[in-house]
């Protein structure tokens, strides 16, 4: 490592599962690995991604339960370590980040990380805090150095919502397909639903969350399984899990449909799995998605705001269907099982490399550090 690079810390509540943490994850090492001196600091030392980050990345453990309980240990931090970058994924978690700069009085670069669509969330939003944020949000993102949005879509529905500048935006597709993909692909899966011989298993991964809907994937599975012999594994753990399994009783899919909770490694059913579906009402980027189609596992998704359509380039590399239309969503899922896999050209893949992603955000550093 070298001195003369650009310090940079990324702030997180913690490193329990979701989609946000392993991308910030995913960064943090890429960054690490080119040199530069980079440190998670994070209101509560927690969660299975703690594991994987790199050794070269540094801990920093605030010991606080809430971000808002963070921001004055946060702004000392800040005052002491004077990291050169602050990342902080999450909005409500940039916020934080944005008021805890403010308190500490200090030059550091904050660039919020947004990894959603603001006007789906709000307006479906089941915290109280929503409102808050939104509001804090337009208050504090133009003070914002940069701020990165994982999608086209999401930046113009950020722009829209927040009122912030388009040349404070910078979008940055998440680094999502690591060197690790293949192998942790090739690991071995215990569940006996993927020995030989078994009927083809259809696969959702997320929460257990309104916004990912997998009510509406249970609903269309059950129209599927009067025409096709499958199975559906949903992994992932959230709030609806009793309403799920309930539903899952009521359609008498008991022997069909299994919500086995968050699995460390995902990749390796997916790289097993006949179909991989995403059912979400909104997205920004969904990584999952990509993930999917990096392991060679066919894809259907609704035809949500936003991520969906940027990734699939409009349907070509696999099929989209109506936000909620659980009829249009079990026959696409019906029509690519039927069909010869697709093979996802590199190229679409590239901008949503590990290296790919990584460079764009040395640029960014450079640019706002001149480094």
């Amino acid at each position: 490592m070298t001195d003369a690079r650009p310090t940079i810390a990324t702030f997180l509540p913690n490193l329990c599962g979701g989609g946000a943490e392993r991308v910030a994850v995913n960064l943090a090492n890429g960054l690490a690995e080119r040199g530069y001196r980079t440190t998670f600091v994070l209101s509560e030392a927690i969660g299975p991604y703690l594991a994987d980050v790199s050794p070269n990345v540094r801990v920093v453990d605030l010991h606080r339960r809430h971000v808002m309980t963070s921001i004055a240990p946060l702004a000392r931090y800040l005052r002491s370590e004077r990291p050169d970058v602050l990342f902080s994924h999450l909005d409500y978690v940039s916020v934080g980040a944005l008021l805890a700069r403010r308190l500490a009085r200090v030059d550091t670069r904050v660039v919020p990380v947004v990894h959603v669509n603001r006007s789906q969330g709000r307006a479906h939003s089941q915290f109280r805090r929503e409102p808050i944020v939104g509001m804090a949000m337009k208050w504090l993102y133009p003070g914002a150095t940069r701020i990165v949005v994982v999608s086209r879509g999401a930046a113009d529905d950020l722009v829209r919502t927040t009122g912030v500048s388009e040349n404070l935006i910078r979008v940055i597709y998440n680094p999502v397909i690591t060197p690790q993909i293949k192998t942790l692909a090739d690991e071995p899966v215990d569940h006996p639903w993927f020995a030989p011989g078994q009927p083809g298993v259809i696969l959702g991964i997320g929460r257990l969350t309104y916004p990912k809907d997998f009510d509406a994937l249970i609903r269309a599975f059950a129209l599927l399984r009067r025409i096709v012999d499958c199975r559906l594994l949903i992994l992932g753990d959230g709030e609806d899990r009793d309403a799920l399994e309930g539903l899952v009783k009521e359609l008498g899919l008991t022997g069909t449909v299994q919500l086995p909770g968050f699995v460390k490694n995902p990749f390796s059913y997916l790289s097993r799995s006949s179909l991989f579906v995403l059912s979400s009402t909104w997205e920004a980027l969904p990584t999952v998605l990509i993930e999917a189609m990096a392991c060679g596992c066919p894809v259907v998704s609704t035809d949500c705001p936003t991520g969906p359509r940027e990734i699939l380039d409009g349907g070509k590399f696999g099929r989209l269907a109506p936000v909620g239309d659980i009829e249009a969503l079990s026959t696409a899922m019906s029509d690519v099982l039927k069909t010869a896999r697709i093979k996802v050209p590199e190229a679409a893949l590239q901008p949503f490399l590990f290296d790919t992603a990584v460079e764009e955000y040395v640029k960014l550093i450079g640019e706002i550090t001149h480094a």
